[in-house]
């Protein structure tokens, strides 16, 4: 019986198949198929008072019946699933093909939009027209689609056989294109920037490393736009933003992806402070078009994305759920030991900051700015008039995920370079990484600024409820089968 044969057997049938329809003269992988409409539209357009629509429409077979000389088929495209229904007598020749159909292949039909005898809207088919043949089986006729693995390795097979899964990528698009004229309303141009970098800078991580062959030199993919983005800030584009691929030779994780999509964004005249208005008003405007009380499920809890967000300080978020004020060195340091923080090594500020990360993160559930950074761990940020030990930068953080991160920028150049070469300080190519370019840049002037960087993939998993970043990236990085 059907059910008993093997993935092999499976392909070894179809292909049998494809070799009928070519020795009856159809091209089993068809071509361009004109009037199709979308099915989602063909549905909608029912009208039962017109029994004599004929329509045209087109997908890929999900579910077929054959009870003889009858074969009732549900066909699937982009925006939905629809019944058609083919019979010998309506056929004709075409019969012998609908005979060799199989779940998978792609076939066009045209005919009277009418309804069955138990309600279901269905196009019955006067012609049929084959498009592709598939010669493998969708994965439910045999391992199913429950190893999440294979459905990330095998996205094309997810998309089609799983409605939700499309879903959540075309939700993508239309929260990016949101974003796009939400951005474009309020004067911000879109630009591209090189990703290809001399230099890897922009923020701290490890970069991917390439070779230009003909100019042989090395260069670095870009683990950030920033200094390229601010460069465009001296040359006049004072609200410029850019959406596209950032690249860390980092871990992986639920909440990692080697390579992922910022939504990065710098206004001239403005601050920080305007950056933090901005964020809250552009995700407020994405979960109100999904939730009236804004309130969305991610992850097994319910966040709550009601505006004012809270804005607090880093230093009192240390000292309320560390316990000590992150200006004692030893009571910090002995937290760290407690948290098994390899501490010995690290400057105070390094330390603080990983403590903050073990302890306080995890606590922001519901959307918190985190404001006013440790200056040291801002090298890119202009410092507070009053305390100079602390940065004018906030990180947005929903159900303990860091979503944004935004400064008031730097423009300085003389403090620009010294703090380059403080974070640049031990090692060996110092010099040879210094940004030189765009220090001479911020000599020619670079308006004060506030900049913002939003990690697409990371919001998109919170609007559509999706627990690993691989929901929501087509193609995530895989470890290679072999």
């Amino acid at each position: 019986m059907e059910h008993d044969r093997t993935p092999d057997e499976y392909e070894q049938a179809r292909l049998a198949k494809l070799e009928q329809l070519r020795q009856m003269g159809v091209d089993p992988y068809g071509g361009k198929f004109s009037g199709a409409e979308a099915l989602q539209a063909i549905a909608d357009k029912y009208d039962p008072n017109h029994e004599d629509q004929i329509v045209c429409g087109a997908g890929r077979i999900i579910l077929l019946r054959d009870i003889g000389k009858l074969i009732f088929i549900t066909l699937r495209d982009r925006t939905g699933t629809l019944q058609a229904g083919l019979s010998k007598k309506m056929l004709g020749d075409a019969w012998a093909v609908a005979r060799l159909l199989d779940l998978g292949d792609h076939i066009g039909v045209e005919g009277m939009l009418g309804r069955t005898k138990t309600g279901e809207i269905t196009i019955w088919a006067n012609t049929l027209t084959l498009l592709c043949k598939a010669t493998l089986p969708p994965p439910e006729k045999w391992h199913g689609l429950q190893d999440v693995e294979l459905r990330y390795r095998r996205r094309y097979v997810d998309l089609f056989s799983n409605p939700q899964v499309l879903a959540t990528f075309q939700d993508r698009v239309a929260i990016i294109q949101t974003i796009r004229e939400f951005l474009q309303d309020r004067g911000f141009l879109e630009v591209e920037t090189p990703m290809m970098h001399p230099i890897a800078g922009g923020a701290a991580a490890r970069p991917f490393i390439t070779h230009h062959n003909t100019l042989d030199i090395d260069l670095y993919l870009r683990i950030a736009p920033e200094l390229y983005l601010k460069r465009l800030l001296v040359g006049g584009l004072e609200r410029v933003f850019e959406i596209n691929r950032n690249f860390r030779n980092e871990g992986i994780s639920t909440q990692h992806n080697p390579e992922f999509t910022m939504c990065e964004l710098y206004q001239a005249y403005g601050d920080y402070h305007d950056m933090m208005d901005l964020t809250e008003e552009l995700i407020c405007l994405l979960v109100s078009r999904r939730s009236e009380d804004m309130k969305l499920d991610f992850n097994g809890r319910s966040i709550d994305y009601t505006p004012p967000w809270p804005r607090k300080t880093y230093a009192e978020l240390f000292a309320e759920h560390v316990g000590c004020e992150m200006s004692d060195s030893a009571a910090v340091r002995q937290k760290a030991r407690s948290l098994e923080i390899g501490e010995a090594n690290m400057d105070d500020t390094v330390v603080v900051n990983e403590i903050f990360e073990h302890t306080v993160e995890d606590k922001l559930i519901n959307p918190t700015f985190v404001i006013d950074y440790p200056a040291a761990l801002c090298p890119l940020t202009r410092r507070r008039k009053d305390n100079p030990n602390v940065a004018e930068r906030f990180e947005l953080f929903i159900s303990s995920m860091e979503i944004g991160n935004a400064y008031t920028e730097l423009n300085d150049p003389a403090v620009q370079e010294e703090n380059f070469r403080l974070q640049l300080r031990g090692q060996e190519e110092t010099m040879a990484t210094m940004d030189e370019d765009f220090i001479q840049a911020l000599k020619y002037g670079m308006p004060p600024a506030g900049g913002l960087g939003i990690g697409i993939d990371r919001l998109v998993m919170l609007l559509t409820d999706s627990p690993s970043i691989r929901d929501v990236i087509l193609f995530p990085q895989m470890r290679p089968t072999e």
